[in-house]
């Protein structure tokens, strides 16, 4: 038992800060956008039903991501379509306040992004571009 709870102190990062060596797709993550963008992040705020939604415009076909700082779960579908399926999914790096990121492949068009069963009473969101 003392060598798993050594284990787990080994395999959490002792962080003294975070969002400081961000990978080049997240570099916009500690800017703040007015909407959902490569550029930086939105913060928005849930309803009482700890969901959130908004829309993203793709220009460019290609993999996106969408960056969330809370424990979520994040469906993407067309203005007026059904929920696509995510290519990949994962945590956000070490050391940062990405909690999670999913990805998909786009094609150019309006989608609306909706965010379930926060527990926090907002969230920042990041278009990332792969």
């Amino acid at each position: 038992m003392l060598l798993t709870a050594l284990a787990l102190t080994i395999a959490v990062p002792q962080c003294r800060t975070y969002d400081v060596r961000l990978p080049a797709p997240l570099a916009g993550w500690t800017r703040t956008a007015g909407a959902l963008d490569t550029g930086g992040a939105v913060t928005l705020h849930a309803g009482r039903d700890g969901a959130l939604s908004t829309t993203v415009r793709i220009r460019k076909a290609g993999t996106y991501g969408i960056a969330l700082s809370e424990p979520g779960w994040i469906d993407l579908a067309p203005a007026r379509g059904k929920a696509l399926e995510s290519v990949a999914h994962g945590h956000g790096p070490e050391c940062t306040t990405i909690r999670k990121i999913v990805r998909y492949k786009l094609r150019p068009g309006t989608y609306r992004v909706t965010v379930n069963k926060l527990k926090a009473t907002r969230a920042r969101l990041m278009l990332v571009r792969y």
